[in-house]
């Protein structure tokens, strides 16, 4: 196998062979590469409707590259310089005709040259521009606006790097919010793809990749799949979609084969293609796991949740594990995803329906505008005001004794106001739970 060679160029070069053709095809040529990371193939048939001027940014079959103010209004200037009978960017200087492929190379090689950077080939520019760009932002931006898969990257340009390694991990601190319009625009983008059906399979039926790797054309049985162990309900989409893949393929043997081979997808192919996929669509940090919570949300799961809060007026982790027949760990997730979408209000280990409850960070100040007009409360009233239980209102009521916002006088609190300024637009109305006559506990 050839190896894979990277040259960087001299950046004071390139900012010279850049001032020296100005509005020629040499400089349309080196400024695609360098600048937005085109290859040879892509300058070649790039045209003006593919130049977003509006949104700063190239606009290419597979991805969508921003480019900067500085290239922006160049390529403004060299349109506007124009007679518009060509729509392709890249033209002849002599007869204003579309280059081929050996005339870009030869463009470059000779302006290249005259720089002195003998070893710096057209792809070495392209390779430039990616390297900058991990410099600067995240594995998953640079595969998005590259196209170059995260292994790729860390193959071919973490040497170059000095932290030596690019990390493929997704950091987040809360869940993946889904996008469903970006979703949907993928999976009709995808098609039959590896990828698009195995999106659908994950997004519409809950599978994991190692159970579509396996699928075969036997277990897909009209509106179900019959699995091993479980049967799965198809949706339409994920119906439609398997029906225009077996059209195509027939119905025998795996779902998905690899179309040189004939053989099912290796797991760890499959899912680079839906990563590569992902992010693509800019699903950066969305994950086919994301995509089975989500899933098993809107099956079934989330009407359960919610009945059970409604009914008891609040769940736990707990609770809806044994409610489910899920673990501990997925009734978590399951639980912070209908947070994350306002389905629920999480109070210490305790979920609530939002319109039943004082979110933990508005409760200080319902309790300080509550004492401020009735006077003094106990902890029953402090309970009944933000809907939670009573022994749930002890941290809250111990905090603010600490801070001196409140003071207690046996088993009433009342508010000190000379350690507890209240801010214009601080009152809060009271929520469902009303506030109620005061009785001691």
């Amino acid at each position: 196998m050839q190896e894979y060679v990277v040259n960087r160029p001299d950046e004071g070069a390139m900012e010279r062979a850049l001032r020296e053709n100005p509005g020629n095809a040499a400089g349309t040529v080196l400024r695609l590469a360098w600048q937005a990371g085109l290859l040879r193939d892509e300058i070649q048939h790039l045209t003006w409707e593919q130049v977003d001027f509006l949104d700063g940014a190239i606009v290419l079959p597979d991805r969508k590259v921003p480019i900067g103010r500085e290239l922006a209004d160049w390529l403004q200037a060299l349109r506007d310089g124009r007679d518009r009978s060509q729509e392709t960017v890249v033209l002849s200087d002599r007869d204003h005709k579309p280059l081929t492929p050996q005339s870009i190379s030869r463009l470059a090689r000779a302006a290249l040259d005259r720089q002195g950077q003998t070893e710096v080939r057209l792809i070495d520019l392209r390779h430039d521009f990616v390297l900058r760009q991990l410099e600067e932002h995240d594995w998953q931006y640079v595969s998005r606006i590259t196209g170059v898969e995260a292994a790729g990257l860390n193959v071919h340009f973490a040497e170059h790097l000095e932290e030596k390694k690019i990390s493929t991990r997704i950091h987040r601190e809360a869940s993946a919010q889904i996008d469903e319009f970006a979703l949907w625009k993928l999976l009709r983008a995808e098609g039959i793809s590896p990828a698009g059906v195995s999106l659908w399979l994950t997004w519409q039926a809950g599978l994991r990749l190692e159970e579509i790797v396996a699928l075969t054309w036997d277990q897909v049985r009209g509106d179900r799949l019959c699995l091993e162990r479980r049967e799965v309900p198809l949706s339409g989409g994920a119906r439609k979609v398997l029906e225009d893949l077996a059209r195509q393929v027939g119905r025998e043997g795996f779902v998905l084969t690899a179309p040189r081979s004939g053989l099912p997808y290796d797991r760890t192919r499959l899912s680079k293609l839906v990563r590569a996929a992902l992010i693509r669509a800019g699903l950066d940090d969305l994950t086919l796991r994301d995509l089975r919570v989500d899933c098993a949300l809107r099956s079934g799961g989330e009407g359960q949740i919610l009945s059970q809060a409604r009914r008891q007026g609040w769940t736990t982790r707990n609770e809806v594990a044994s409610l489910l027949n899920v673990s501990r760990t997925t009734a978590y997730n399951r639980l912070k995803q209908l947070v994350n979408r306002g389905r629920l209000t999480q109070v210490g280990a305790r979920y609530y329906l939002p319109e039943h409850v004082v979110p933990p960070e508005k409760q200080e100040v319902a309790v300080l505008s509550y004492l401020e007009r009735e006077g003094f409360a106990y902890r029953q009233d402090v309970a009944r005001l933000l809907g939670i239980d009573v022994s749930q209102c002890r941290p809250l009521l111990q905090r603010m004794l600490a801070q001196g916002r409140i003071l207690q006088q046996r088993q009433r609190y009342i508010l000190n106001k000379e350690n507890a300024p209240r801010e214009e637009g601080d009152a809060l109305a009271v929520p469902a739970g009303g506030e109620g006559g005061k009785r001691e506990v």
